[in-house]
């Protein structure tokens, strides 16, 4: 039944309007058999939240509801197209902000409700993951992916589309909230990362010994609260010290601990796993000193390397219909019981949501 399914469906090219709004972007996109993007448009909401610096999930939600009509509006007018030209709608289920998922899966299931078209549940982290398939329309599973971003940091065995075995996860801080806590204390803005990436470049890496935590032998998991906590100390004590900070340095070798320890376990994953092709996701993949590290080192072990354009690491909907394609393909679509699911773990099926309905 799904390979008569399948062969239908690719008679006509599939187009899926997508929907993200997992945190504080608000975003819309048409993606054309899950690889040509024909918009993707992007409400950020970083000029409100760096009032209070840090997203607020109040004031996030109420941002999405007044910018998603005209963001859904403006990626049909991009992509010169119609609902009537749309094949189904994708949009983000989980993880993410309880307030702000329930905008987008509102919105989502009453334009596939009116319309009569399928509604596709997909995972924040699958997006981030499927970002990579855009950026190279040959690039294809089975690989070891990296997600890093503000709210994870995930090693990841891509065994197939939407078939993942998670090989490693923060037990703590994300790398991504590590870095927006250290900016803060810097005193730098929000948001803290593409700061402290920017400031490093003033800075040496070398000057401050901050601790690189591995864990036990064998373990893909990440800690970074230790690093965070170091960090904080080295600043308090020379406070207390009356001695003079170099915040470029801090920055620097704080980065620099962060990006030894992702590039440490991405090489030794792809080793064990015995995967010559390795792939960046998420929001900090954006670190240009994060990217260079990661090219360095698969070049020097013969691993071919490939990470989304910056545009594309960001919170975004063309990395959601990407997604929704390959559900779409296995029929996996939503009722109108489809809810917000604001701790759901990558890989997890979410009840009869998952389920091709008749």
């Amino acid at each position: 039944m799904e390979q008569f399914f399948k062969k239908v469906i690719l008679m006509n090219d599939v187009n899926i309007l997508s929907i993200e709004s997992s945190c504080d972007e608000t975003a819309a996109a048409v993606v054309r058999n899950g690889r040509q993007v024909l918009s993707n448009v992007i409400s950020s909401q970083i000029e409100t939240h760096k009032l209070f610096g840090g997203v607020v999930p109040e004031i996030a939600s109420r941002c999405h509801i007044l910018a998603i009509d005209n963001v859904v509006s403006q990626a049909l007018e991009d992509a010169k197209m119609t609902f009537n030209d749309i094949t189904a709608v994708a949009v983000t289920c989980g993880p993410g902000l309880v307030g702000a998922l329930l905008v987008g899966i509102s919105h989502a299931k009453a334009l596939a409700f009116a319309l009569n078209k399928p509604l596709i549940p997909v995972h924040h982290i699958e997006g981030h993951i499927a970002a990579n398939y855009i950026e190279d329309p040959e690039w294809e599973p089975p690989f070891i992916c990296m997600v890093v971003s503000g709210g994870h940091t995930h090693l990841v065995h891509i065994k197939d589309y939407s078939e993942f075995d998670i090989l490693g996860r923060t037990r703590d801080d994300a790398a991504g909230e590590a870095y927006d806590k250290v900016a803060r204390v810097l005193g730098l803005p929000y948001p803290g990362g593409p700061r402290i990436d920017k400031l490093s470049l003033e800075g040496d890496p070398n000057a401050i010994k901050f601790p690189r935590v591995t864990l036990e032998n064998g373990s893909y998991d990440f800690s970074f609260s230790g690093l965070k906590s170091a960090v904080l100390n080295y600043i308090n004590k020379a406070s207390m010290k009356g001695e003079q900070i170099n915040n470029a340095d801090v920055a620097a070798s704080f980065q620099q601990a962060v990006i030894d320890v992702l590039v440490q376990k991405a090489i030794l994953a792809c080793k064990e796993y015995n995967s010559k092709k390795f792939a960046l996701a998420g929001g900090v993949s954006a670190n240009k000193h994060l990217r260079a590290a990661m090219q360095a080192a698969c070049d020097e072990n013969g691993i071919t390397f490939r990470v989304p354009a910056p545009i594309l690491c960001t919170d975004n909907a063309a990395m959601i219909g990407c997604a929704g394609y390959y559900e779409y393909l296995k029929g996996n679509f939503g009722s109108m019981y489809l809810n917000a699911y604001p701790g759901l773990k990558l890989g997890e099926k979410i009840n009869e949501q998952y389920q091709l309905q008749p």
